[in-house]
């Protein structure tokens, strides 16, 4: 699993430690002697799939950068509640200081990772890819699309340069999902994707050209119907509506992709700790 961009990693570091320390860590300062060092132990207190130590560990490096921190466990790593995930020995106030921004990270990540791998297994053997989406907290955008890819889910568009999706409102403004498509097709763009909502959308996104489909918050037995209709000849997503009681329904339709939003927009924070090792 390759690590995140670094320039990603230092961005988000760089936001997340102006926001916690301000003009620094005042009870720390007070409490803990100078020159005070400590051993921590990081330890997940439930069932997860790891991700987000990249950014995690940047965290200690950049308050306590002669600390040293011993791994036990690895990104993309399925860790059972009590698992150790690293151990760091270094100055108390600095690791003290680091600990929230640090958590923050590694809990939110995880949680998307382990969100994620809970939908790959619903889908397992049906063929259908679980796809990620922009529905991600702002500027965590490549952090949170690199957690889903570590619970097994492929990335969908980053940005809105990446890729050509045709929604709902492009076709209102438009007239209709070909005009839409004969549009972005003059435009030069390639690779078009448009979202349909009925099958007749669907009839007239083919005829103009359109490269694949977003099938939204259809019903499994309107997905079908739409299999059997464009019999293979472009990629179809199904979206909308997806959760975990829904999501091997729709598999088993025949998409090719399913997308949810879920994985990287409401995933819940894990629960991970920082203790004294004793």
């Amino acid at each position: 699993m390759p690590s995140p961009d670094p320039a990603d990693i230092k961005a988000a570091v760089d936001s997340a430690l102006a926001e916690d320390l301000g003009q620094g860590d005042i009870t720390t300062n007070a409490v803990i002697p100078e020159g005070t060092r400590l051993k921590l132990v990081l330890t997940t207190r439930q069932d997860i799939v790891l991700a987000g130590l990249p950014v995690t560990i940047e965290v200690f490096r950049r308050l306590a950068p002669d600390a040293t921190i011993t791994m036990e466990a690895t990104d993309g790593d399925t860790l059972t509640a009590g698992a150790v995930i690293a151990r760091l020995e270094g100055p108390a106030a600095a690791l003290l200081s680091a600990e929230r921004t640090a958590l923050n990270f590694l809990q939110t990540l995880s949680g998307i990772a382990t969100l994620t791998s809970t939908y790959v297994e619903r889908i397992d053997g049906t063929g259908a890819v679980l796809l990620d989406t922009r529905k991600t907290l702002p500027g965590l955008r490549a952090l949170s699309k690199y957690a889903s890819r570590t619970g097994g889910a492929t990335n969908h568009r980053m940005r809105l340069d990446d890729g050509v999706l045709i929604k709902d409102n492009h076709i209102a403004v438009a007239g209709s999902a070909g005009e839409a498509t004969r549009r972005a097709k003059a435009a030069g763009l390639e690779n078009i994707e448009v979202e349909c909502d009925t099958i007749e959308q669907v009839k007239e996104a083919i005829a103009a050209g359109a490269d694949s489909l977003l099938l939204d918050n259809m019903p499994p037995e309107m997905l079908v119907q739409t299999v059997e209709l464009v019999g293979g000849a472009v990629p179809l997503e199904a979206s909308g509506g997806v959760n975990l009681a829904t999501i091997r329904a729709i598999a088993e339709t025949g998409v090719d992709y399913i997308s949810v939003g879920a994985i990287t927009q409401s995933a819940p924070a894990v629960d991970i700790g920082l203790d004294l090792e004793i």
